[in-house]
């Protein structure tokens, strides 16, 4: 199984996920929960080696070391320690091996399911009260026959492991003399504030949300408001920067509804996530995005935007 067997049209606001479990050791017996990840970000599924362990000398209690795999040095993350269970241990536990970020790492499990084709209309966000705790890895829910299937952001996972990523948003500043005002749609929380803060400390002006629906909604009451002045959509904002996978609506749903109407397709428009790299460039170019950054560049974001809008702003607009 690979990303590349699984075909979607772009701007569909369909994805596929693999669909995996963890078993919770209990005081009343073994307890299933179910988990999902976007198929784009999976290369394969392998079977864990025998005596693989922690160890207490790893950085974080959840690092289970490294495994040959072919020409890679596999890291492995127990995901059930990282989310604080105590897994029932059990034979051919199988490793969930993953590309994003520009990362391969591995990811061990109780055992996977099936791959599930779902719309983004299926995925409901989290609580806000889930949504804002300190330690959330929740990014929506989706039911799946009788079950709910909690969609993992494994990248805050890597993101709270690695702790270098955490001193990255104080290096290579930006600033524009200029105030400019971009809409911005994430589904992670420490996401959403980590943009707040580096487009405010670039100068902008920021709006926030937390997926590509209520992006929408603010797009159409721009549009209203422009229509109603006799004015164009940039006299309102400059720019939207916007994540691909988000519950609801999709960041290449999103665009791809921008770009296709014929007030708002007047803003610049540009994606920002994890999946993107040199192989799927094209998704994006197929919904006419502006521009495309991988989701570890934080300030090359905020850099890569300023550079979109006084672009923007030199070409003549239908």
């Amino acid at each position: 199984m690979s990303q590349q067997e699984i075909l979607l049209e772009t701007g569909t606001n369909e994805l596929e996920i693999i669909e995996f479990f963890v078993h919770e050791k209990t005081a009343d017996g073994p307890r299933t929960h179910y988990f999902g990840v976007n198929v784009a970000k999976v290369l394969e599924v392998v079977e864990a080696p025998e005596g693989l362990e922690g160890s207490e000398a790893a950085a974080h209690p959840s690092f289970l070391g490294t495994i040959p795999l072919r020409d890679l040095i596999l890291p492995v993350i127990d995901l059930s320690v990282w989310l604080s269970m105590e897994r029932e241990k059990s034979l051919n536990e199988p490793i969930i091996v993953t590309e994003f970020n520009a990362m391969i790492t591995g990811f061990l499990v109780s055992g996977v399911t099936q791959i599930h084709r779902v719309n983004w209309q299926d995925v409901e966000p989290p609580s806000r009260y889930v949504a804002n705790m300190d330690t959330n890895c929740i990014t929506g829910t989706v039911q799946i026959n009788d079950r709910f299937v909690l969609m993992l952001d494994l990248e805050r996972m890597l993101a709270d492991l690695d702790s270098a990523n955490q001193r990255q948003s104080g290096a290579d500043a930006v600033y524009s003399e200029e105030r400019y005002r971009a809409l911005v749609a994430d589904d992670s929380t420490s996401v959403r504030e980590l943009l707040r803060k580096n487009f405010s400390e670039a100068n902008f002006e920021v709006s926030v949300v937390g997926d590509g629906a209520e992006a929408w909604e603010k797009l159409l009451a721009i549009k209203a408001l422009a229509e109603q002045e006799g004015s164009s959509p940039l006299d309102h904002l400059d720019v939207v920067v916007s994540d691909i996978e988000m519950p609801r609506m999709d960041g290449y749903t999103l665009t791809r509804k921008i770009k296709e109407d014929p007030v708002l397709k007047a803003l610049p428009v540009a994606l920002f996530s994890s999946l993107i790299s040199k192989g799927v460039e094209h998704k994006g170019k197929a919904v006419k995005a502006d521009a495309q950054v991988t989701k570890p560049e934080f300030h090359g974001l905020t850099r890569k935007v300023l550079d979109l809008i006084t672009e923007w702003k030199a070409k003549p607009q239908d």
